[in-house]
C-alpha cells in the first residue's frame, strides 16, 4: 500500500487542506491553513517541536490532536495530549503549550477574525 504521509511533506494534511489560505502565524516553526466561516475559523496547524508557546488568552477554542504530542496548560491544569485527544479552552482563559514532537492539530476558534491570511 502506498504511504501517502510521505507525499504530504511530513504533515497529516493532504493537498486539499494545504491548498487553503495559509495563516499568518508569528511563531517560527508553526504553519497553519484557514477554513473561514461567517462567525468561526477552523485552523489546521502543523507545528514543529518549537518548545513552549507563552501564556496567552483569546476567544473560545476547541481542538484535537491529529498527530504528535503536546503538553497543554489551561488555567492551572497541565495535561499531555496525544493523537485523538481533544481540548476546550473557554474564552479569556490563560493557556500555553509545549510541543514535545511535531504536532498536527485542528482548532476551531469562536471568532471569525482570530487569524489573518498570510500575505503572499
Amino acid at each position: 500500500m502506498k504511504n501517502y504521509m510521505e507525499e504530504w511533506e511530513g504533515t497529516a494534511y493532504p493537498e486539499m487542506v494545504r491548498d487553503l489560505p495559509e495563516i499568518d502565524v508569528p511563531l517560527e516553526g508553526v504553519r497553519g491553513w484557514l477554513l473561514q466561516s461567517k462567525d468561526k475559523q477552523v485552523a489546521f496547524f502543523d507545528i514543529e517541536p518549537v518548545g513552549k508557546v507563552p501564556p496567552h488568552s483569546h476567544c473560545a477554542q476547541w481542538g484535537f490532536v491529529v498527530e504528535g504530542e503536546m503538553s497543554l496548560t489551561i488555567g492551572e491544569k497541565t495535561t499531555v495530549h496525544r493523537k485523538g485527544d481533544w481540548y476546550y479552552i473557554p474564552e479569556g482563559v490563560v493557556h500555553s503549550a509545549t510541543f514535545l514532537t511535531r504536532v498536527n492539530a485542528i482548532d476551531i476558534f469562536d471568532d471569525p477574525a482570530r487569524y489573518k491570511v498570510k500575505e503572499r
